[in-house]
């Protein structure tokens, strides 16, 4: 406080009233020279008075004053000297001023005085606590780490006077030892109840390709190799169905499941009783949930992925994102006729609640999605209800089917575009998304969005991180050769009075024959048996065979691709098409094809240009998993039919990303 202000308190009140009356003296002396005499003396010695008393006043204030900051100070020093934390004086350029003896304890006694604080703890910056004034308004904190200990760093900075100290300004920097909370917080983590669920990918398959008299060896077997690969995590398993496992372990238990990249998945395949295929399990892991219930749930969905992916791996999903382990197996057919014929009747009875369907597929619809929306078509019209394929333009790989329906007066408006197919929707409209499961790609997203909306979903891709969430039914089987494959096994069990026209039967076939490369890959005994339907339903298959017949330089362009490709890890071949070419799409999948016959192929790649972008299709023999490789890309598909699309991207940055994405696939399945 300043002396003035603390003298003028403590003028006593008895001044104050010698000067009132000395003032009612000076009114009355001015009519009575007898009392102006008194009054100058009076005055005199009142003067005299208030000096003598205010001197002797501030001297006691001062002296008051100057024994407090002297108390003050000691006080200072000794609270300095013992405060309980490490302290810390440091100048603003980081030279250290002064510390306590706590602070010294932690470098073991060293002699500290004048080194600089990044010399010692190099993740400190004392200007990184300053607020430019030194006015020390604000008190600002780090966490570092010292010698194996967690601290967190909380300083103020203060202007000092004269030019002692370099910059004008020092820091105090206090050391709360964080330690203890960091080792619970790790031990809290390293504790967490994760959850998990295996599945025998493969079960009927199995017990059918054995005698009856081996099934309890076969099974005793798997359970030995299971209980003996979870045997160090400590945890609990069950079994609670017959090809079913829940299991519940220790999170710290998880970097060792990584870093052995759930090498089960491959010892699993040694088991042999005499089974014609081998044993394939699909792991389902959820961790990071508020609670167990929760990592049960995220485990669920996770071994749904694993599942819809093929099966064959292990899908990790930490609440942030999904991470995949295995997958290295091709699909086996799988599905079963219960299946069918369950979503059969299923999408019946949700067609005969809708008031009209929309059909689409992804963009760029190629013809198994043609194919499989026609199909899905038919479907809706036998129950009486109006249905509509969302289509904006069509493209160089339907546009021969796009042309035969358009020409077709049954077919007249069947095609609707976006902008029409949002103008029509409703609150009593099914959207039907046939051959992808991904919201981001189909043809218009947005009507997929909103309250109300009634989705199904009928895909044979494997599944991914993204997919349409809350769909009335999916229908996904990446065993299948392709969507129009399953839209066929669903007609079949739907209604024995559906019957299939030409164009209908045609495009269909066309999208089996396509995504099989003419029964070549990805073919199973319900492959041909849906052929077999078509044919029964009047399918003309010269007529197919001429929708995909090559003209003379589609031939020669597809030649060409093939002879300007080059070799990649000496069997995976990557060739580019030409700025200039037409039908890239369509003339990529069949130079990509067209490289697979080549003797020591393993794996093709062919990159073309997009309007904003780069695709890029993949084929492979089955050694090589380019769905794998494409989806570090953003795209998928099939274990040896992929694609992707990198909008915005140049040939060579695909190329080039391309190339990562291959050799750590091949690194990957090296260390596995």
């Amino acid at each position: 406080m300043d002396n003035q202000k603390f003298s003028g308190m403590l003028v006593p009140k008895a001044s104050l009233y010698l000067w009132i009356i000395l003032v009612l003296v000076v009114v009355i002396s001015f009519f009575s020279v007898w009392v102006a005499i008194p009054a100058c003396i009076l005055l005199l010695y009142l003067v005299y008075y208030s000096y003598r008393t205010g001197f002797k006043r501030r001297r006691e204030i001062v002296k008051y004053i100057e024994d407090l900051t002297f108390n003050m100070e000691a006080a200072t020093r000794n609270t300095l000297l013992k405060f309980p934390m490490p302290l810390a004086v440091v100048g603003i350029d980081g030279g250290i001023i002064w510390y306590n003896a706590l602070f010294r304890e932690i470098f073991s006694g060293e002699d500290l005085l004048g080194k600089s604080i990044q010399t010692i703890i190099p993740d400190l910056d004392p200007a990184a606590f300053g607020d430019g004034e030194g006015s020390g308004s604000e008190i600002c904190s780090r966490e570092i780490e010292i010698g194996g200990r967690h601290y967190t760093v909380m300083g103020s900075c203060s202007r000092t006077e004269g030019n002692v100290i370099a910059g004008g300004q020092i820091l105090m920097l206090y050391f709360i030892d964080k330690s203890d909370l960091y080792e619970l917080n790790e031990r809290y983590e390293d504790e967490k109840a994760c959850a998990g669920i295996i599945v025998i990918d493969n079960y009927d398959e199995l017990m059918q390709s054995i005698e009856d008299e081996k099934h309890p060896q076969l099974l005793a077997e798997i359970d030995r190799s299971i209980n003996s690969w979870l045997a160090f995590a400590d945890g609990i398993l069950r079994k609670y169905e017959r090809d079913r496992y829940v299991f519940v372990f220790q999170y710290r238990h998880l970097k060792k499941f990584e870093e052995k990249k759930f090498d089960i998945l491959d010892s699993v395949k040694e088991i042999n009783h005499g089974n014609k295929i081998p044993v394939t399990l699909s792991i389902g892991l959820g961790v990071n949930g508020a609670s167990l219930a929760e990592n049960f749930r995220s485990a669920q969905a996770a071994i749904d992925i694993a599942l819809g992916r093929g099966g064959d791996q292990a899908v990790i999903d930490d609440r942030k994102q999904f991470r995949f382990f295995g997958g290295k197996s091709p699909e086996i057919e799988k599905r079963t006729r219960v299946k069918a014929r369950v979503m059969a009747y299923a999408l019946r009875e949700l067609i005969d609640k809708s008031g009209q369907v929309f059909i689409m597929g992804h963009e760029n619809m190629d013809i198994d999605a043609l194919g499989a929306a026609l199909g899905v078509y038919r479907i809706a019209r036998s129950r009486n209800r109006q249905a509509y394929i969302v289509l904006d333009r069509s493209n160089q790989t339907i546009d021969r089917m796009v042309e035969k329906i358009s020409r077709n007066p049954v077919y007249e408006n069947l095609f609707i575009s976006r902008a029409e197919a949002l103008e029509r929707n409703d609150g009593n409209t099914l959207v039907v998304v046939v051959d992808t499961h991904r919201p981001s790609i189909t043809e218009c997203p947005e009507l997929l969005e909103g309250p109300g909306r009634h989705v199904v979903v009928i895909d044979h891709h494997r599944k991914g991180t993204e997919f349409i969430r809350d769909a009335l039914l999916t229908y996904q089987e990446p065993y299948a050769s392709s969507t129009c494959e399953l839209v066929t096994e669903i007609i079949q069990y739907l209604d024995d009075k559906i019957r299939l026209s030409p164009i209908e039967t045609e495009a269909l076939y066309a999208g089996i024959i396509v995504d099989t490369k003419s029964f070549t890959f990805k073919t199973g005994v319900r492959t041909f048996e849906a052929a077999s339907y078509l044919r029964r339903h009047g399918l003309d298959t010269v007529s197919v065979k001429q929708l995909f017949q090559n003209d003379l330089r589609s031939y020669v362009e597809v030649s060409d691709i093939v002879r300007n490709a080059e070799l990649f890890n000496e069997n995976i071949a990557i060739s580019t098409c030409p700025r200039d070419m037409k039908n890239q799409q369509l003339i990529a999948a069949k130079a990509a094809d067209e490289l697979l016959n080549l003797v020591g192929i393993s794996a093709a790649f062919v990159l073309g240009y997009l309007s904003d972008g780069v695709f890029i299709s993949g084929r492979s023999l089955g050694d090589i998993n380019v769905q794998v490789i494409l989806e570090k890309l953003g795209g998928g598909g099939h274990f040896s039919v992929a694609g992707a699309q990198l909008h915005g991207a140049t040939l060579e940055d695909a190329k080039e990303k391309l190339k990562y994405a291959i050799m750590e696939y091949v690194e990957k399945n090296r260390e596995g």
